[in-house]
């Protein structure tokens, strides 16, 4: 039987019934990716030698009794988290050597949960792009069309789930790395609510593994179903061990309701700083009607909904006040001398990219304010509705681009051309004020491409906008083989 393409929950099942082994099951994903990963690219440091060890030691451990979420379940990592015995790079060359001592907390909580990990996927220089390739480990192509990104910087975890390479994947998000390659694949993703999964040993090379609170990022699943998606979240969910941990665990409220005709939802397609193209609009379109003709009650507008463009910005300062942070001396200064030109009627996004990219803590601590109050402007809007449903980026996936300066890059929207920065201002939205958001398919493009949407919950209501995304796939259908 052909099990690559089963859901992990299936797989799990069949284990249990002792319809398949753990070794079975790896052996056949090994085989696929020797075959097909030539041409993807997406599983860029193999293991399969432990991986076909853990797979025995779980299979022997099914034969004692023990049984727990993921038992001989193979999946892959993201590069970016530390795996004892295999190369952290982020795709840097000056650290294509850099092997970690032990595994990221998250690594350590699929091997505690019994899954194999059959290795790692590809991801772009340092993680900051809407695509996915470096020198050290060559381009992944989306397995929709070979001449097109299958999105940033989760993107060889999604082209691997969309190829059958694994059950799961694990991945991070600080700028739609998550929902991006979801919805350039055709999968589903989970960006969890900030500070919900620990993050320690996700951290570029060679610095320590040390449990630190990053701003706007976090870890999360990505799988082929939405069932799966809360199964892996599960094993993820719960602070560090070594901080909050010590004294905190975590219990998820329950999803507000079970039945789409019960849900409450602010439907979003327009942008005021940037246009949604049409085949993300149509994927919008088909979720709201689906919902509709439930009996869901869908809104379009509301004058709860915190103002976009200040959202925009705002993500967009915080963001790269962050990835900028350790510069060399020398480049923040020119980086300083370039705000300092600008003019103060210059209000794009580029220069408030600009500008956060040079913030001092006075002008963190302000925007920070800002952040607070739109998260409370969430929170008004979240006593009214139940989830948000918006673009994840204005386009399916497009073309790569490997034009090493991002302000030259422009992406194609119906025909006319925009800055490439620009399309993570939907991605930014939950982000910024930390809220949980889900990827899931919504469609095709009419060339064929998948296109995905995210369903925003209310900040710590996880399971609100993963339980709206299981009853769509029930309704519009979820996840389809590359054809």
């Amino acid at each position: 039987m052909e099990w690559n393409f089963q859901t992990a929950e299936n797989l799990v099942a069949a284990l249990r019934a002792g319809e398949v082994t753990s070794a079975e099951l790896t052996d056949q994903a090994i085989a696929r990716i020797e075959r097909d990963d030539k041409a993807i690219n997406a599983i860029c440091v193999p293991d399969f030698d432990r991986a076909r060890a853990a797979a025995r030691g779980a299979d022997e451990a099914r034969a004692r009794g023990e049984d727990r979420p993921l038992l001989g379940i193979p999946v892959t990592v993201k590069e970016s988290y530390n795996i004892a015995g295999l190369p952290t790079t982020w795709g840097m060359p000056p650290h294509r050597n850099f092997m970690p001592a032990e595994d990221a907390v998250q690594v350590s909580r699929l091997k505690d949960a019994g899954a194999v990990v059959l290795g790692k996927t590809n991801v772009p220089l340092g993680l900051q792009d809407v695509q996915s390739f470096n020198e050290i480990y060559g381009t992944t192509n989306n397995p929709w069309d070979h001449g097109r990104t299958p999105g940033g910087s989760s993107g060889g975890s999604a082209a691997a789930l969309a190829c059958g390479f694994g059950a799961l994947s694990i991945g991070s998000d600080i700028g739609g790395s998550l929902r991006t390659p979801a919805h350039f694949c055709g999968v589903y993703a989970h960006k969890p609510t900030l500070g919900l999964a620990a993050g320690r040993g996700m951290v570029p090379p060679p610095a320590p593994a040390l449990p630190t609170d990053s701003d706007l990022a976090v870890v999360g699943p990505m799988a082929r179903t939405a069932r799966d998606l809360a199964l892996l979240l599960d094993v993820m969910a719960g602070p560090d061990p070594l901080t909050l941990g010590v004294a905190h665990t975590v219990t998820l409220p329950p999803a507000r309701h079970e039945r789409l005709r019960d849900f409450r939802v602010l439907v979003l397609d327009e942008h005021p700083l940037i246009p949604t193209g049409s085949a993300v609009r149509a994927g919008l379109n088909r979720v709201a009607d689906a919902l509709a003709d439930d009996g869901a009650r869908v809104e379009r507008h509301s004058p709860l909904l915190p103002d976009l463009t200040e959202a925009a910005k705002l993500y967009a300062q915080l963001l790269f006040s962050s990835l900028v942070a350790r510069f060399p001396l020398e480049a923040y200064e020119e980086l300083r001398a370039g705000a300092a030109a600008l003019s103060a009627d210059d209000q794009s996004l580029d220069a408030a990219r600009l500008r956060g990219m040079v913030f001092s803590h006075r002008d963190w601590i302000a925007a920070n304010d800002r952040r607070e109050r739109h998260r409370h402007g969430w929170r008004q809007l979240f006593a009214e509705f139940d989830a948000v449903v918006c673009p994840i980026t204005p386009t399916p996936a497009f073309p790569h681009d490997h034009n090493p300066d991002r302000l030259e890059r422009r992406i194609d929207i119906d025909g006319v051309a925009y800055p490439y920065l620009d399309q993570l201002v939907w991605a930014g939205l939950p982000t910024m004020p930390g809220l949980p958001a889900t990827a899931i398919p919504a469609g095709r493009s009419p060339e064929g491409l998948p296109v995905g949407v995210q369903l925003i919950g209310p900040m710590f209501e996880d399971r609100t906008p993963l339980r709206l995304a299981e009853l769509l796939e029930r309704k519009i259908g979820g996840f389809q083989a590359p054809e």
